[in-house]
Parts: C-alpha cells; sequence; structure tokens
C-alpha cells in the first residue's frame, strides 16, 4: 500500500500485521494529523464497543483492508504559506476521508455479528414422523373405512411392513358411562387380542398396540371400564384388512 495516511482506519481497528503496524507507527511519530484520526477512530471504537462488546471475528482483518481499498481518504494537506498556522484549529482534509470507511467498517463488524448470532444453522437431517405417520405414509398401507352412522365414522390403516395399524376417528360419540371402547386384532383363525383402549375423544389417530401383519381383521368393542381381556360384546364395527385397499 503506497499511501502510509490510508492505514489510520486499519491501525486504530487493530487490523495490521506486525510489519504493517511497524512501518505505520514509525510514520505516526511524525504525523500529528494522522495521530488525531487514529485518537478519533478510538473514541468511536470504544463507544460501540460498550454498546455491544463482542469478539471481533476472524475476517475482521481482510474486511477492513477491502474497506479501505474502497474508499480512498485524502492525505493531510500541507500549508504552502509560510505564515505560521494553529495547527489544532485546522480540519485536514483527511479527517474527512476516514468518517465513511468507519462508518462502513462498523455497519459491516455489526451486521455481521448479528447474522451469526441470529441466523440459525440448517440442518440436513429430515423431520422424524410419528409412528402413526410411519403408517400411514407407508408404501404398504392398506385402508379400510366404516360408517358408524350416528356414532361417527372411523378409518383403519394397516403396513405389513411396519407391523402395525392405526386407527382414526371422526365425530365418535362418546362410549356410554363405565364404560370404554376396546380395539382388537383379529387373527385369520378369528382369536381377538386385545390393540388397547381408545381414549375418550371424538376425533383422534392412534397407533394399535400389538402385531397387525398378520391380521385378517381389527374390531371396536364395548367393554366395562378398564378394558377386558377377552370381547364381552359384539363389535360395534369390524375393519375387514382381507379387503382392504
Amino acid at each position: 500500500m503506497s499511501d502510509v495516511h490510508k492505514l489510520t482506519g486499519a491501525y486504530a481497528l487493530d487490523a495490521l500485521d506486525d510489519i504493517e503496524r511497524a512501518r505505520f507507527e514509525q510514520h505516526l511519530a511524525e504525523c500529528e494529523d494522522c495521530r488525531a484520526e487514529v485518537a478519533e477512530m478510538r473514541e468511536t471504537a470504544a463507544l460501540l464497543a460498550e454498546t455491544s462488546a463482542v469478539t471481533p471475528p476472524d475476517s475482521l482483518r481482510s474486511s477492513v483492508l477491502a474497506g479501505i481499498s474502497q474508499v480512498r481518504p485524502l492525505p493531510p494537506e500541507v500549508p504552502r504559506t509560510t505564515t505560521p498556522i494553529d495547527i489544532r484549529s485546522a480540519q485536514p482534509a483527511g479527517r474527512r476521508g476516514w468518517m465513511p470507511f468507519l462508518v462502513a467498517a462498523a455497519l459491516a463488524l455489526f451486521v455481521g455479528i448479528g447474522a451469526t448470532v441470529t441466523q440459525p444453522w440448517q440442518s440436513d437431517e429430515v423431520p422424524q414422523l410419528t409412528a402413526a405417520e410411519q403408517v400411514i405414509e407407508a408404501p404398504d398401507a392398506q385402508e379400510v373405512f366404516v360408517d358408524l352412522g350416528e356414532a361417527g365414522r372411523a378409518t383403519v390403516v394397516r403396513s405389513k411392513d411396519k407391523d402395525r395399524a392405526v386407527i382414526t376417528t371422526e365425530d365418535m360419540v362418546a362410549a356410554p358411562a363405565g364404560k370404554v371402547y376396546e380395539l382388537w386384532l383379529m387373527s385369520p383363525e378369528g382369536v381377538f387380542t386385545s390393540a388397547g383402549l381408545m381414549p375418550d375423544a371424538a376425533d383422534q389417530t392412534l397407533v394399535l398396540e400389538g402385531s397387525a401383519a398378520t391380521a385378517s381383521a381389527v374390531g371396536i368393542t364395548v367393554e366395562p371400564d378398564g378394558g377386558s381381556e377377552k370381547p364381552t360384546t359384539e363389535p360395534i364395527a369390524l375393519f375387514d384388512l382381507t379387503e382392504a385397499t
């Protein structure tokens, strides 16, 4: 970099390497204008640090030097008159050049840090399906619908690959007082095995308990509160899985 005056901003932000810093400090000892600029820049940087104290990112130096290449501060004007002047009251042209750079550097720093803080990490993980969704979306899923009339509607989906069945109800009336709906898996031999109790909810999706791959039907019965080991009533709904689509 041929114009050492341009290093005031990078020096104030501690973005110079050892060789550049030594070169600039040698110049700084002889240039009162640059010393004043560095002091003002450090004062501004201190105010920014009090607002949000953060650790500078590794890319700060390259960002600052890139900004310097885009903004060309004017070197301090050297008076051509022999008349003594009060340097403290003069405003060198160089001071007009560093302000756009400092503002741009500060904005780039805080915008970059803000993006790091607020930008969520992207994940390549596929959202996990629930147990019911895995059955319903299985390639071999079979579906049987039963209209219970005023009692509601229900659909059973079975996946042999997943070895599970799912029941979904709509507008299903509650079981009588002291009673509960119980689900059953029926084997090809006609043996019923309990597949769990249904919660008291009109609309629900529930995974049946037990192996469903070889079941020939799913049944719903009304049982005493707490359920039964075997059906005590005729099924109010029977889903024939042998005709499932």
